[in-house]
């Protein structure tokens, strides 16, 4: 048997750390190889890590839910003099999204872990100083700092924590235990100066009773991520509204034709995805996101997709650099996202770098939506069902009474950096292209 130093393998291109999720393997227990010895997390998507060979697990130098980044050693083999292994054998993930399966255990094994410890007490400090702000002589490591921002922490609520590490600095283990114990200085208000402030109710309410369901962790992570793009950025929603028959009448006389000729199938998505990424190069500064006190307006434009999986839970696939993609490759890279959500198996790069979301409320039958911004962006677009409906149109002879197919457009914005103008132009510019699609467009 030989040593071998077990790393964090690198599960996508854009992917620089993981979380680990579950060691499926203790210390000092054999395995075979491909056997699964641990779960790792990258954002939505959830990994799995085989054995490169048979041997046994020494140790393991990280705990569950550490961030660690790729190529870092996480746990020392013994495993097969016969095998030649290298740091960069047999290390390939297998994507998994069977995510409350590895949910629920995880927490048994983490309340099994703590319970001996005896608990900390909590009690809410004094605070003076504005919210978001903390006493200068607190410090965070750049760790605790990245596990804080997963789970949308701010720096008020790290400060309150009880930290137990030389000269008063938190550990990311008062950092983990604190988030186990339900987080409560989640909603704990710093002292005001002003006796006319807003505060928070301390409000009891009545839940009720009936069948507990225990979120998985895509939807606690949704959950987070909702939550802290309504508390960062101030939602202004604007609507317009759009008659689509000529796109309409276009997609039912070349659907056929164009499955024949391409291979692809044609839906509504990719003419609204082409739509998008047009308005998005007249109107540059809604494909932006907030940095500080500076606005980033992206290069690429990248167009996300919301969508549901077999699950219920939402996740976002990305066409990538859209504005200078024809409608066959669209639509191909619209039904290819579309059948790995399908069944499961979007990767990590499938869900990266979105710089504009759509979300097409209309395929579940609503009239229109107000959407949630997908941090860090800026504004999301909610494209509602299409309708048929008696409207009074302008012709040669007058105004006349017609058959038209309309939707409504929803689009929110984060009014910290889009005012009113820029995000009424840019939806009334989307809803322009999808009136004036020339309804004898060649495919």
């Amino acid at each position: 048997m030989e040593k071998f130093d077990l790393k964090m393998p690198k599960m996508g291109e854009s992917i620089t750390e993981g979380t680990i999720i579950n060691w499926l393997v203790n210390e000092g227990d054999s395995f075979d190889e491909g056997d699964i010895l641990l779960e790792v997390a990258t954002d939505k998507v959830d990994n799995e890590v085989p054995a490169p060979a048979s041997g046994t697990l020494v140790k393991t130098l990280f705990a569950p839910k550490d961030v660690v980044p790729v190529g870092e050693v996480i746990a020392i083999l013994e495993v097969s003099e016969e095998k030649k292994l290298n740091s960069n054998s047999n290390l390939k993930s297998k994507e998994n999204f069977t995510l409350s399966a590895v949910e629920v255990p995880q927490k048994e094994k983490l309340r099994n872990k703590n319970k001996n410890q005896s608990a900390p007490q909590y009690s809410v400090p004094s605070f003076s100083s504005p919210l978001g702000k903390t006493d200068g002589a607190s410090f965070f490591s750049p760790l605790i700092i990245s596990i804080a921002k997963e789970h949308h922490i701010s720096f008020e609520e790290l400060a309150r924590i009880p930290a137990t590490g030389n000269e008063g600095r938190l550990r990311k283990s008062d950092l983990f235990r604190y988030i186990e114990d339900g987080r409560p200085y989640k909603f704990a208000q710093p002292v005001q100066q002003d006796s006319t402030a807003y505060r928070i109710p301390q409000l009891s309410f009545d839940k009720g009773k009936g069948k507990i369901i225990e979120m998985d962790r895509m939807r606690q992570m949704i959950a987070d991520h909702m939550v802290y793009s309504k508390h960062t950025s101030p939602h202004v929603t604007a609507y317009v509204e759009a008659d689509m028959t000529n796109m309409v009448n276009w997609r039912n006389a070349n659907k056929k034709a164009f499955q024949e000729k391409y291979g692809e199938r044609l839906t509504f998505t990719p003419l609204f995805v082409e739509a998008v990424a047009k308005a998005i190069k007249d109107f540059p500064n809604i494909n932006a996101s907030v940095d500080g006190n500076n606005i980033i307006v992206k290069e690429d434009i990248n167009i996300g997709m919301a969508t549901a999986l077999p699950s219920g839970n939402l996740i976002v696939p990305v066409v990538k650099n859209a504005d200078t993609k024809d409608l066959k490759v669209l639509a191909s890279n619209v039904n290819e996202l579309a059948a790995k959500a399908r069944d499961n198996k979007l990767g990590g790069d499938d869900i990266k770098g979105s710089t504009f979301t759509i979300s097409n409320v209309g395929t579940f039958g609503s009239v229109m939506g107000t959407p949630i911004i997908n941090q860090p962006e800026v504004a999301i677009l909610a494209l509602g069902i299409i309708k048929k409906r008696p409207e009074v149109i302008e012709t040669e002879s007058g105004d006349e009474i017609a058959i038209r197919s309309m939707m409504y457009l929803s689009l929110s914005f984060d009014h910290r950096v889009v005012d009113g103008f820029l995000g009424g132009s840019f939806v009334r510019r989307v809803a322009d292209y999808f009136e004036q699609f020339d309804i004898n467009r060649d495919i």
